[in-house]
């Protein structure tokens, strides 16, 4: 107080400190409510963790998901592991233009890009589980619950068909 009293202009300046000073000198933190905030930071920090780690585990599983397609369809398997350039060889897979992958460019625009990029991704499912000689119902399934199908065409025993049948419209050709 003695400090204050030095730089004080008028009374007025006093009784605004006194006021100030005495409420922060008199107030005190209610421990139930930091235990509260507390606890709420530790949940809130497990599940952000929780879903890092979920998140990590379902990327790690559908690498190795597309590893494995990669080698069915007759492609190195650790072009799996480059992000954009996977999706190029996975459309290769598929047997639609690479050139397809630039759609996603048009995701930008309000409304019309992400339904585009969404039809072009499940006409690109739908590609894929054909190639492997899938029903349309398993088109669905890669869509809904893409990793889980996604293992299920790399480490099940459909074969790869997209090549036999472009031999077969070769051979055709030849006749």
């Amino acid at each position: 107080m003695d400090l204050y009293l030095n730089f004080a202009t008028n009374d007025i300046d006093a009784d605004i400190f006194n006021t100030v000073s005495s409420s922060v000198a008199n107030s005190t933190v209610n421990s139930s409510t930091a235990a509260a905030s507390m606890i709420l930071a530790g949940f809130f920090t497990f599940f952000i963790t929780m879903a890092f780690v979920l998140g990590l585990v379902i990327t790690i599983l559908k690498i190795v998901a597309t590893w494995k397609i990669f080698t069915k369809a007759g492609q190195a398997g650790w072009k799996s592991l480059i992000p954009i350039y996977s999706t190029v060889i996975l459309y290769k897979v598929a047997g639609i233009s690479p050139l397809w992958i630039l759609s996603c460019l048009v995701i930008w625009v309000p409304i019309l890009g992400p339904l585009f990029v969404l039809g072009v991704s499940i006409y690109a499912m739908l590609n894929l589980s054909r190639a492997f000689g899938k029903e349309d119902a398993f088109t669905v399934g890669l869509i809904l619950f893409n990793t889980i199908f996604m293992m299920i065409l790399g480490f099940g025993k459909s074969d790869y068909q997209l090549n036999k049948e472009k031999e077969a419209k070769i051979v055709e050709e030849i006749k």
